[in-house]
């Protein structure tokens, strides 16, 4: 049992007692009990550093789980990607998340939808080893920015891409991903439009942990429609072993592909930031100075994952939503999400019934999914008060989503570049260049000191 302040079994005197107790500490494992530990006080929330009774904390923990599990495990799905082995990685990846942030940042680290864009094109090129390649390239170039953010700050960060940019990059991943719906809307129009009518239902008709799940109820009624047409096949689910070690894979590197991954990394930094600003304000803690470790715990959590065959990481909104509706903020019960995401990664029977998701679902949560992954580019615009009738931000914007919705594919000395890739590299050219310009010339205003006017990163929204 994790050392905690109040818990009787632990010594409670000795140099023994105290280094245990700073060990926990500086792990993130030194909870507090809240109150009597089965009521949470009145007008209070449960701290990242206090915890419930333990019974009340594996509830919520279950929760988290719930929370997390449709989009998580569809990621896999889509991309064609081993989903034990995801669990396995999305577990391990929040342990490490909750231990480098010495538990002052309560989130769940699940897969990310921005990977699927450059996945799919890897795959196509290379397998699965060429796929985990950049995943694993992403990850070391976000523990890198980590590194840098922990001892200069976010600055840099607000001033290579101020809103206009991030939020456009973040919004032509998803709507690069449009495209990749079309084929289970034709072929299988009844599973794909009841899967995604099913998600948008369940999200205004339920409240609380319910209306939070529906991603996973409109996963589960599409498949029972894909059930009742004949469109499912449960061999494979015969065929697996009931418990046994996750499908590991090793990752390959080819330059042609690799820069596929890159502008994933400016979403995940966003969605990190994001992530923390937003639990800091829950809990009225100022918690600026984790934004680093975040960054470097996701990286790594990344990193591992392609390793050995998961999905890269991301904070997961879901998991937000649970946490203001519990009001338990607790890192205690994310520890018990966590070793229950391992525990399931156990049981290849489990991970073939997930394989058995048809198409038709997967297309129907995609045209919800990869909206929202666009939309949520629209709301950093929003939330920043982007002035689109300033000429640098609307070409810049324009220009980013025509190419990357055009999704072209050059070879560049042997290198790679799709739609993703070059819609990125466009909105920050045209930005920068234009701003050069402009600055020189006085002809248009330009965007001000990020100090002066800081960037307000976008809360995350049910990416993924």
């Amino acid at each position: 049992m994790p050392v905690t302040s109040k818990d009787p079994t632990e010594p409670t005197n000795g140099p023994a007692a105290e280094e245990q107790r700073s060990l926990a500490r500086r792990l993130g494992m030194g909870w507090r009990l809240h109150g009597d530990g089965r009521h949470i006080t009145p007008g209070e929330v449960v701290a990242p550093d206090e915890r419930l009774a333990w019974p009340q904390t594996i509830g919520v923990g279950v929760q988290h789980v719930m929370a997390m599990f449709g989009a998580t495990v569809l990621v896999p799905t889509i991309t064609g990607f081993p989903v034990t082995a995801s669990l396995f990685f999305s577990g391990v990846g929040t342990l490490l998340f909750l231990i480098i942030t010495a538990g002052r940042v309560p989130s769940y680290l699940g897969s990310s939808f921005a990977f699927i864009a450059p996945i799919s094109a890897a795959m196509s090129q290379h397998g699965i080893g060429g796929a985990l390649g950049g995943v694993l390239v992403s990850g070391v170039a976000l523990f890198l920015v980590g590194i840098v953010v922990q001892r200069a700050g976010t600055g840099w960060i607000h001033a290579l891409m101020p809103p206009v940019v991030m939020g456009t990059i973040v919004a032509l991943i998803g709507l690069n991903l449009a495209g990749s719906t079309t084929e289970a809307m034709v072929s299988v129009p009844l599973t794909t439009f009841s899967t995604a009518l099913t998600i948008v239902v369940c999200a205004v008709l339920f409240k609380g942990l319910l209306g939070r799940l529906s991603i996973l109820l409109g996963i589960i009624v599409g498949y029972l429609v894909a059930l009742a047409q004949g469109q499912i096949d449960f061999s494979p689910i015969g065929e697996a072993a009931v418990v046994g070690l996750p499908p590991f894979h090793a990752p390959e590197f080819h330059w042609d592909v690799l820069f596929l991954f890159l502008p994933v990394v400016l979403v995940l930094v966003a969605e990190n930031i994001g992530h923390v600003k937003t639990v800091g304000l829950m809990t009225n803690r100022n918690l600026d100075s984790s934004n680093g470790r975040a960054l470097m715990a996701d990286g790594l959590a990344t990193t591992l994952s392609g390793l050995g065959g998961g999905v890269g990481t991301t904070t997961y909104a879901e998991n937000i939503g649970v946490m203001a509706s519990s009001r338990v903020y607790s890192t205690a019960a994310y520890w018990v999400a966590g070793i229950v995401a391992l525990a399931l990664a156990f049981f290849p029977q489990f991970g073939a019934l997930i394989n058995t998701i048809p198409a038709g679902v997967a297309g129907g949560a995609g045209i919800i999914l990869y909206g929202m992954i666009g939309v949520m580019g629209v709301r950093i615009w929003v939330q920043n008060r982007v002035d689109f009738s300033n000429t640098i931000n609307l070409m810049s914007a324009g220009a980013g989503l025509i190419v990357a919705i055009a999704d072209p594919t050059l070879d560049v000395a042997g290198m790679q570049f799709g739609g993703i890739a070059l819609g990125t590299a466009t909105v920050l050219v045209v930005f920068h260049l234009m701003t050069a310009i402009a600055r020189w010339r006085g002809t248009e205003p330009v965007p001000a000191d990020p100090d002066e006017n800081p960037y307000e990163s976008s809360e995350p929204g049910r990416l993924g």
